[in-house]
């Protein structure tokens, strides 16, 4: 998933829901159904027209059968709203559906999904996907709901004709939290009128503040700094916790970031990939694998000189601990709805998505990360954009959420935490107390919660 910018920029639109014609899951025994979210904006159509080639291809390979797309046009909020409410019942359950790996896990603990261990058994194709990818799909009975389309990676863009002026490397790799800030504070002292870093912060910019912003941070601080599964307990803000909050009160108190009006704005990430850094503007982004899409000549912004002058470098552990590198992914899986009445032909549409070439085919139209060594090997799609080698290299060591049915008010939690400090209202202490406290009350009190290094 990419939470922060599905299909292009995550534009910040409350729209309504928009769903064509649902049906009956358990009508026509010939007809599969597949339900997946459409973007907001009508000029994005990248699912659509990607899906579109892969009806008449299961429709050609299944003489009889009949593939029924079924776009659900919303914000990402509301697609998951509207979705959960289709797999309630059979009566309006798709056969198959787009999942959120940042939701699944929830949608699994509600009966919602399919197990499909039993498919995945005899799918060959099943080894080709990496752990972590795989890990993202399971469930806490250990058996796994999805098979992964695609992910994203995380690192720090850097520009590197402002880094000529501040007498910094092009080539700069920092090896822990305080060579990032070093770097800032040489392009604040050196290059005036430039921002120096953008981190992500606040409630405004949603999930991008936690997984961005926060998550990055948080761990390169240790093993599990967030969710402890061995335990099954969240993990109270510790040490670790309390420096990632003092690295954003830094940027913000030192003035190394966008004015705390900016940062805290919901539209901050569409300015920085639309505005900031294509306008020379800002220096440094902890930002995603995805930004480069914006700037093609098809993309929002198009910028024929992105390549040049944009650096990508791997974002430090906090003191340059193993393994060096830190990088949060998202994801997306397609799922069989555990109401269908047609999982062998809903499977058989997997198995058609997930060809090599379908797979290929998908991760270059969307600019999404390889989970597959066969598709991160292919030609096509290692020359389909500058530096995607590098945001693939990042799959390897990459962490993802933890992705329970609490965890979106975790992530509130912790926004409210990163914005105390973004605006000075609280120390990083102060702030993590109070995380601390809502943390207790969301998971229903202090046993759901595991102290460490107090």
């Amino acid at each position: 998933m990419r939470p922060t910018a599905p299909l292009l920029i995550a534009l910040s639109v409350s729209a309504a829901v928009t769903l064509t014609a649902c049906g009956d899951s358990g009508g026509d025994p010939d007809t599969v159904r597949l339900a997946y979210q459409r973007s907001t904006d009508n000029k994005v159509r990248i699912m659509d027209d990607y899906l579109a080639g892969v009806q008449k291809e299961f429709e050609r390979a299944h003489p009889g059968k009949k593939l029924k797309l079924v776009p659900i046009q919303a914000a990402q909020a509301d697609y998951y709203t509207k979705l959960q409410q289709m797999m309630r019942s059979p009566k309006t359950a798709p056969d198959l559906v787009r999942e959120d790996t940042f939701m699944i896990k929830s949608d699994i603990t509600s009966g919602y999904l399919r197990p499909l261990d039993d498919k995945l058994a005899g799918w060959k194709d099943w080894s080709r996907f990496l752990p972590a990818a795989k890990a993202a799909a399971r469930g806490e009975d250990g058996r796994t709901y999805g098979v992964p389309d695609g992910t994203d990676t995380r690192g720090l863009w850097f520009n590197k004709e402002i880094f000529a002026k501040a007498g910094l490397p092009a080539d700069w790799h920092p090896r822990t939290w305080q060579d990032v800030l070093d770097a800032a504070r040489t392009v604040k002292r050196k290059v005036p009128g430039v921002i120096p870093l953008n981190v992500y912060t606040g409630k405004g910019p949603g999930e991008a503040a936690t997984m961005q912003g926060f998550e990055m941070l948080l761990y390169g601080t240790g093993p599990d700094p967030l969710y402890d599964p061995a335990a099954k307990k969240w993990v109270a803000g510790g040490q670790g916790f309390r420096d990632s909050l003092d690295f954003v009160r830094t940027v913000y108190g030192e003035k190394l970031g966008p004015d705390p009006s900016d940062a805290l704005d919901p539209n901050i990430g569409t300015r920085v990939a639309t505005e900031w850094l294509p306008g020379g503007r800002l220096a440094i982004a902890l930002d995603g694998s995805w930004l480069g899409q914006n700037w093609l000549p098809t993309g929002g912004k198009p910028w024929p000189r992105w390549s040049e002058v944009m650096g990508r470098t791997a974002f430090p552990t906090r003191t340059g601990a193993a393994p060096g590198r830190v990088s949060l992914s998202g994801g997306w899986t397609w799922s069989i709805t555990a109401k269908s009445a047609r999982a062998d032909l809903a499977w058989e549409l997997v198995e058609t998505l997930q060809t090599r070439a379908n797979a290929v085919e998908w991760n270059v139209r969307d600019a999404e990360i390889a989970v597959r060594d066969d598709v991160a090997a292919d030609p096509r799609y290692r020359s389909s954009m500058p530096g995607v080698g590098f945001f693939t290299g990042l799959v390897a060591d990459t962490r993802y959420r933890p992705a329970l049915p609490v965890y979106p008010q975790v992530s509130g939690a912790i926004r409210e935490a990163m914005e105390a400090v973004t605006t000075g209202d609280a120390t990083a202490a102060e702030a993590a107390r109070r995380y601390d406290e809502q943390l207790t009350s969301i998971v229903g009190g202090a046993s759901g919660v595991t102290v460490r290094d107090r």
